[in-house]
């Protein structure tokens, strides 16, 4: 079943590879609860089907790279894209496409957060595996406020301008 507006965010768990060690938070590799990252927080999540995929790589990160500042003036706190790689890859990629400290890479390495969201799909024919279906979503304080699902395969709905739009 697919999440709809103004339903929680399921319970899961995301992973991100931290460039600069922190407090609470090592080099490489750590796992978080979506629970807790997105407590108290408004969060403009996308997924897409797959680090260095072409219309993820040349349309759909880059858009929100650009428009990140835009995104957070109008009360945005993070913006977090999800795929269904694993945290190595997520953190080459953002480190290709310059999302770094913009917009956060997370991994959501057996597709079991995009799962649980109802967003998965089968990208088998093309030997992919399951992934996840484009999207965009907003969530306040971990409840679906927005909810953009591509169809067939476009890219019309999931973009950073359309998410902007619809902030108020």
């Amino acid at each position: 079943m697919t999440i709809k507006i103004a339903e929680k965010l399921p319970e899961g768990s995301l992973a991100e590879f931290i460039e600069v060690e922190s407090e609470g938070c090592s080099l490489g590799p750590n796992t978080f609860s979506v629970a807790d990252l997105s407590k108290g927080k408004t969060i403009a999540i996308f997924g897409l089907p797959g680090a260095y995929t072409p219309t993820c790589s040349a349309k759909h990160v880059p858009g929100y790279v650009e428009h990140a500042a835009a995104l957070k003036a109008k009360g945005v706190d993070e913006i977090w894209c999800i795929s269904v790689n694993d945290a190595f890859v997520m953190g080459a990629w953002g480190r290709d496409l310059k999302a770094t400290g913009i917009v956060r890479m997370m991994a959501d390495g057996n597709g079991e957060f995009s799962k649980a969201l109802g967003l998965d799909a089968d990208f088998s024919k093309f030997g992919m595996g399951t992934r996840s279906q484009r999207y965009s979503l907003l969530a306040v304080d971990g409840v679906v406020k927005q909810l953009n699902i591509e169809e067939g395969g476009n890219f019309a709905v999931s973009n950073a301008e359309t998410m902007l739009a619809q902030l108020s």
